[in-house]
């Protein structure tokens, strides 16, 4: 650490002072010990050559404790902590340093050597604290400010809520009047000189005492029911409400007035922040090729996002959407500059583009999520459905075999358990070939189930912001339908999870919670937009429709399922299936495809999926003659 170096420093100032303080603190121990003989010492040893030998130690160990990369508007007991360390450390250097210079003449320092740290400690700490005392009572002025400042309560008294109010003090953004916690022990209390009001559920009448404007949610780690909870407050409050992201989505940074946003639907379905093994995900992702299929989709292109930050060696991304593939393409290029990664334009179901992509670019793990998942739409279009979920499985699977690919993940839906539908159908007769060839390969295949995602493409959500941005009415087709909800990144992280857990076989079922109101998503999506259910937009129920059930379920009967490892992920034990009949259909069903016999597929489809005999699509399963294929229970 050289002259130069220290004036080149951002906080030159600040090392420049603390300097001056080391060599004020030793001559003043000097003086205070010695007094007038303290003159004597310093004439028998050069004072030049003691104060350089002495900035220079000490200056090291300020340096090493890392003093110099916090700020003064920040100085905290950390920095404290710091300084009475380097005090405690240099002075040993400094003794040791002289002991060398000067031999035995050092038993001229001992006495002033004793009281140099705790002078050293006030020189460094006093100044800090009273910088920091004096820009936290320093409040700026700003134009908008005082008497057109809106006033805040702040709801959460704990770390955000408290640098969350010095935030807004020091940018006069909001005027806070109080803060407001469920915590007993913090009633008459005060943070930061502003009281704690009273509980959450007393906001109505704090509000109206105080004349708040709005009220910030200021508590990342509540759980969705603390969260509907305290919105519901705020709503009857008739108050403006803002919120802090969560822990998932704050992750490591600062509270800053930047990230206040309004409350979503993903903060009251969203579940407690989900805790990842993220060694082993590494472990299993790190330095491999990675292949997602449907890459510009809602799940494949959070995918893209988050292998993205695992540093594999390359990630191809394949989509038959080109506007989907040039946004992940856009998107993975701007904010990883250093990852090698391929779009490719492209069908699952056409056998030259899967060959041609499985064998020049040899994956080590495909993530397949290309699917098409529109009920209503897929109902009527069973070739499709088929040809897409069914057939396009089958020809990835097929490549990544005989390219010796490693892992092969079949992202799944709930919707493939007792199936109702079309949809649900093909996605199972996919688990169901994938969880069979398993046993007659070297790959790895792995199927990961979950349910709805909030905010995905097509998705309920969407469609009831649009309705309530036109005025309504939301169309909900029964009082009683309920789904299970997850978030697109909760749903990503956990398909990752899962892949790196499974050695070949495996149905990974996600923990989904409890399921949701489909009644009641409506009615929180209208008041998140400040409308009230059925007095400004009304909530119109239009009946279930073909293969919609009032409820899915993540577990048939005949899988018994157990715990793993991860808290949030099941296991359950998949079917086995007669393999030569389960061939022999399919075969059947890819020249149904081609010759687009719909008929003939969905009476193959019946066969496959027993299950969909209940359902308006096998009515007539009896007249036709329709058999399952013989399933062979999995010995354990």
């Amino acid at each position: 650490m050289n002259l130069m170096h220290i004036l080149r420093h951002p906080r030159a100032a600040v090392i420049i002072h603390d300097m001056v303080m080391v060599g004020l603190a030793w001559f003043g121990a000097g003086w205070i010990i010695y007094g007038a003989g303290f003159s004597g010492i310093m004439d028998s040893i050069p004072l030049f050559a003691e104060l350089m030998l002495v900035l220079a130690a000490q200056g090291m160990v300020l340096w090493a404790t890392g003093l110099y990369k916090g700020l003064w508007r920040f100085a905290s007991f950390p920095d404290l902590w710091n300084i009475a360390r380097a005090a405690i450390f240099g002075t040993l250097l400094i003794l040791a340093v002289l002991t060398v210079v000067y031999g035995l003449g050092v038993k001229q320092f001992l006495g002033s050597v004793a009281i140099y740290p705790a002078m050293l400690f006030l020189a460094l700490g006093l100044p800090r604290m009273c910088y920091r005392f004096w820009k936290d009572s320093h409040v700026p002025v700003r134009s908008g400010s005082g008497a057109g400042t809106s006033r805040a309560l702040i709801l959460g008294a704990g770390r955000s809520g408290a640098l969350l109010e010095r935030e807004l003090r020091h940018r006069g953004a909001f005027d806070v009047v109080g803060f407001l916690d469920d915590d007993d022990r913090l009633r008459g209390a005060q943070v930061h000189g502003i009281p704690v009001l009273g509980a959450i559920d007393q906001l109505p009448r704090v509000r109206l005492e105080t004349g708040a404007d709005i009220a910030i949610i200021a508590m990342p780690s509540a759980t969705n029911q603390q969260m509907q909870q305290v919105v519901e407050i705020c709503e009857k409050s008739e108050i403006e409400f803002r919120t802090l992201p969560t822990l998932n989505d704050l992750g490591n940074k600062a509270t800053r007035i930047d990230d206040l946003k309004r409350v979503a639907i993903d903060d009251l379905l969203g579940r407690e922040p989900i805790s990842l093994v993220w060694d082993s995900i590494r472990e299993g992702l790190a330095g491999k090729r990675v292949m997602i299929t449907g890459g510009g989709g809602s799940i494949g292109s959070e995918l893209c996002r988050q292998i993205a930050r695992l540093n594999p060696v390359e990630l191809i991304v394949v989509d038959n959407s080109e506007f989907a593939l040039y946004r992940i393409d856009h998107e993975l290029r701007s904010d990883f500059q250093d990852l090698i990664f391929y779009s490719v334009l492209g069908d699952i179901c056409d056998s030259a583009t899967v060959e041609k992509v499985v064998g020049e670019y040899k994956p080590d793990m495909i993530f397949h999520a290309a699917a098409y998942k529109h009920l209503p739409i897929l109902q009527t279009q069973i070739r499709e459905a088929f040809r897409n979920n069914v057939l396009g499985t089958m020809r990835l699977a097929e490549a990544a075999e005989r390219h010796q690919v490693g892992t092969f993940v079949l992202i799944s839906t709930d919707k493939a358990v007792n199936p109702a539908n079309v949809m649900g159908a093909t996605k199972r007769v996919a688990e169901m070939y994938c969880q069979n060839v398993d046993a007659r390969s070297s790959t790895c295949f792995i199927t990961v189930r979950f349910g709805n995602v909030l905010n995905s493409n097509g998705s309920v959500v969407p469609l009831f912001k649009e309705q309530i941005a036109k005025g309504g009415p939301v169309t909900v087709t029964h009082p009683e339908i309920s789904r299970y909800f997850m978030t697109i990144s909760e749903a990503s992280q956990l398909i990752m999870q899962a892949a790196v857990l499974g050695s070949g076989g495996e149905i990974y079922v996600l923990d989904m919670g409890e399921p949701v109101k489909i009644t009641y998503l409506a009615e929180q999506l209208i008041r998140l937009s400040g409308k009230e259910p059925g007095r400004d937009i009304q909530i119109v129920y239009t009946g279930l429709r073909p293969g919609e059930k009032l409820f899915e379920e993540l577990f048939h009967e005949l899988e018994p399922y157990e715990q793993t490892q991860h808290e949030k992920i099941f296991l359950a034990q998949p079917r086995r299936e007669d393999w030569e009949g389960l061939g022999t259909e399919l075969r059947e069903a890819e020249m149904a495809v081609k010759r687009y016999d719909t008929s003939r597929l969905k009476h193959i489809l019946l066969r496959l999926v027993p299950e969909l005999a209940k359902t308006s699509i096998g009515e007539h399963s009896q007249d036709t003659g329709v058999v399952p294929i013989g399933r062979v229970r999995k010995d354990h």
